[in-house]
């Protein structure tokens, strides 16, 4: 064969490697489209079917404070309290709360462990340079030296037969949706915690009141048992216990200024703040809020579709059932190509010359033999995940539904216990005032002044708490209920709850 045979032969060789690399980029389009047509094994998630209940059982019972209308806008619910400070308080947690900052993190975290998973589907394609100076043995090679330099680029990519990637990717999908729903019901729980410290703050305040205001009072009813007990009208033993009755009630008071203080620097942490750095704002004393009349509950299947830890519960479900799929395509071969592409020449000039490109390919398959059922166990270890999560969804929908049954019974009997107390301690403070004048007068002893004068303090602080009480279960209403985060409009709801968008879209 001539010279010029043998470099026209090499030529044609060079041309027809390189038809073939070309091909290679225009073929994958290809093999995509039919590895997407691919079945996946695993089952399929299927929503869990709604709750069946139409109604609530404490309805009839809390008529006179909630009825069945639609619940309607939950997101601010704070704002119908109509306390300024309350919606400000509300407002900074959910901006600056360490809780808000943490579950942000997590969604972020989620947000990364999807874009790994989806990564999965795509061929890995790294570059290389080396430049290598060698020198053989004198006894074996002839002891010559010589340099070799190389530029390329490697790919390898498992294809996705069976659907494992494609399941992990579902699975990751739905974590990410259970975070943003973790999200959320970071914000129901941090802005009815904030309400709530706000009402107890509030709460010993009122008590404090109270308990000065019954001082002073105590303090006059002293003063009269010593005028009278000078006069020679009574012994030393109504001033006595006219002394004790008072003491006593000063006691109180540096407990309730503790619990007080104890209930500001929680509020504090709550915002993310220093305790103690919303003592100005909350050292003026104030009334409680005043709370609506009347609340629209709507219907259990309304609770659980705003309550987003039933929404979270649901989407750890579905994650945890594609990871079935994929624990069970671990079963199955795998099927893998790699291949490379370069330039290999003995001087670095000589790179770029005609002849020296190189490439490979490779295609391979493995499948599982024996392992000693390790692989099946996998699968039964992920199908019991699997149900374990959906227990937990069943019981997440089972508190929510208790949790509106019991602050609808707790705000109605509040209710009718404020009502009954507010007529008891109408009734106290006038007979203490006629047990009083009547002892001025003679015509009583003192421990009838004592017993109303302690009737008075007890029923007056009785009140108070349990008006605060009235508030809280308002608030632990609208908790339960959901409320304090928006709904995204374009999320659908199947089966009684949202379960999130399904191609991995990020929350607005």
């Amino acid at each position: 064969m001539t010279q010029g045979t043998v470099h026209a032969t090499q030529a044609l060789k060079e041309k027809h490697s390189a038809r073939k690399m070309k091909n290679i980029p225009a073929a994958l389009p290809v093999l995509l489209s039919l590895l997407s047509g691919c079945a996946m094994v695993g089952p399929d998630y299927q929503t869990p079917a709604p709750v069946s209940s139409d109604g609530w059982f404490q309805l009839g019972a809390g008529r006179e404070v909630a009825h069945a209308g639609s619940a309607g806008d939950l997101s601010q619910w704070w704002r119908a309290f109509n306390d300024p400070l309350l919606s400000e308080l509300v407002e900074q947690s959910l901006r600056s709360s360490p809780d808000i900052r943490s579950a942000q993190a997590r969604l972020r975290e989620s947000r990364a462990r999807r874009a790994v998973a989806a990564a999965g589907l795509y061929p890995e394609l790294t570059a290389s340079a080396d430049a290598r100076r060698s020198k053989s043995s004198e006894e074996t090679g002839g002891g010559t030296a010589r340099n070799t330099f190389s530029a390329g680029f490697d790919a390898s990519w498992e294809l996705d037969v069976f659907g494992g990637t494609r399941r992990s990717i579902e699975a990751a999908n739905a974590d990410l949706e259970s975070s943003e729903a973790g999200l959320y019901d970071t914000r129901v729980s941090l802005a009815a915690e904030v309400a709530l410290n706000y009402i107890e703050l509030r709460t010993f305040q009122m008590r404090l009141k109270i308990a000065r205001d019954n001082l002073a009072s105590q303090a006059e009813t002293l003063q009269l048992t010593e005028w009278r007990a000078q006069a020679g009208l009574v012994g030393s033993q109504d001033v006595e216990q006219a002394r004790a009755n008072y003491e006593q009630t000063r006691a109180q008071i540096p407990s309730l200024e503790r619990s007080f203080a104890e209930a500001e620097h929680r509020l504090s942490i709550l915002l993310g703040r220093l305790p103690g750095s919303l003592y100005g704002q909350l050292e003026p004393p104030a009334s409680l809020p005043s709370a609506p009349a009347s609340v629209a509950v709507g219907i259990p299947a309304d609770t659980l579709r705003q309550r987003p830890d039933v929404r979270s519960a649901e989407r750890r479900l579905a994650a945890e059932t594609a990871r079935v799929g994929a624990a069970e395509a671990a079963r199955y071969p795998s099927f893998s190509l790699s291949g490379s592409i370069g330039l290999e020449a003995l001087t670095f000039s000589a790179l770029g010359s005609g002849g020296a490109g190189t490439y490979s390919l490779l295609a391979g398959i493995g499948a599982p033999i024996f392992n000693a059922g390790r692989l099946r166990a996998q699968v039964e270890i992920q199908d019991a995940v699997r149900e374990q999560a959906q227990i937990d969804y069943e019981r997440a929908m089972l508190t929510a539904l208790d949790d509106v049954e019991n602050a609808l019974v707790a705000l109605a009997r509040s209710r009718e216990r404020e009502q009954a107390l507010a007529i008891a301690a109408e009734s106290a403070r006038n007979a203490a005032l006629l047990a009083r004048n009547q002892y001025s007068a003679g015509l009583i002893d003192f421990q009838s002044v004592l017993d109303t004068e302690r009737s008075v303090l007890s029923i007056e602080d009785s009140l108070a708490s349990t008006r605060a009480d009235g508030i809280s279960a308002l608030i632990r209403l609208y908790k339960a209920l959901g409320g304090g985060w928006t709904p995204p409009e374009n999320q659908s709801r199947r089966g009684g709850v949202s379960p999130g968008t399904s191609d991995g879209k990020e929350a607005t």
